[in-house]
């Protein structure tokens, strides 16, 4: 989620959206690994300390994405609007019938019971997000991860990849797997030999996982996203074994062109050229990630 729309842009993906589908077909039983829902605000009211203020787009909305992808299960991310009210993201999930699974924020506070309850609810892990308002901060990191542990959930990080240089050995010291959002969300134009990104990858061999997703965040290009096809090939040549899809619907808070959902799917050949290997990041992979 790069830095905050500016006034005027585009603050998520209208409901009656372009929702041509894809030229490619996803196999049987892939997964969207990165989405939002939200509202209806009369509902699920917006924290006041945000840095955006979203448009609604609903279960409903998504389901229409969805089958316009032929995609069978989807992981719902807690947006930053909501704090750490995960309520919307809760009732989203359920509302799926156990094919969703959830990415909630919480504070470190939180009980025991309350995150067995959320387990049961079918969450899998725990978003911080050091880009927007009302996500958890990078000083939680090591206490998310202990009170996470027994559950066998894991952390995802919205963070710049120029920051990772800092971060790396705290990361590799955490007893929980860490997912790192959108490629690392760092601008395409300072290519792959920039140190974050290097250090990117390293973490990717060493088993961080990492979401194929955001193109349009980091490029300074229109789709295709030309400049940033060499990043997603060489995070699928260090690491095939841990990358996922997402979509980043309904792409809150950007300022650029609004992109189409089948056409996000469709550079998924052009990321991934393999066959077998782009079956492992739409299904296999997710699948062992979010259970």
């Amino acid at each position: 989620m790069s830095e905050p729309a500016s006034s005027g842009a585009p603050l998520c993906q209208p409901p009656n959206a372009d929702l041509t589908p894809p030229k490619f077909v996803a196999p049987a039983g892939s997964w969207d690994c990165h989405l939002h829902i939200i509202g209806p605000a009369d509902r699920y009211p917006l924290i006041s300390n945000r840095s955006w203020t979203p448009d609604e787009a609903n279960v409903e909305d998504y389901r229409r994405v969805a089958a316009a992808l032929r995609t069978e299960h989807a992981v719902v991310v807690q947006p930053s609007v909501f704090g750490t009210d995960n309520r919307c993201t809760r009732d989203a999930i359920l509302a799926s019938g156990g094919k969703w699974r959830g990415v909630a924020v919480l504070d470190p506070s939180v009980s025991e019971s309350e995150l067995a309850a959320m387990h049961t609810a079918g969450f899998r892990g725990i978003r911080i997000n050091v880009l927007f308002k009302g996500g958890l901060a990078i000083d939680a990191l090591e206490r998310i991860a202990a009170m996470i542990q027994p559950l066998g959930w894991h952390i995802q990080l919205l963070v710049d990849g120029r920051d990772l240089l800092e971060l790396a050995p705290r990361l590799r010291k955490l007893r929980v797997p860490f997912v790192v959002d959108h490629m690392g969300h760092m601008p395409a134009v300072l290519g792959i030999h920039h140190p974050g990104f290097q250090m990117l990858l390293e973490l990717a061999r060493e088993g961080c996982w990492v979401k194929l997703s955001g193109a349009y965040r980091l490029s300074s290009q229109v789709h295709p996203y030309e400049d940033v096809v060499p990043f997603a090939r060489a995070l699928v040549e260090a690491a095939p074994s841990r990358l996922v899809w997402g979509t980043d619907w309904p792409h809150p808070a950007v300022n650029v062109p609004m992109p189409r959902d089948g056409d996000l799917l469709d550079l998924l050949p052009l990321w991934v050229p393999d066959a077998n290997i782009r079956r492992r990041v739409l299904v296999d992979n997710p699948a062992e990630l979010y259970r």
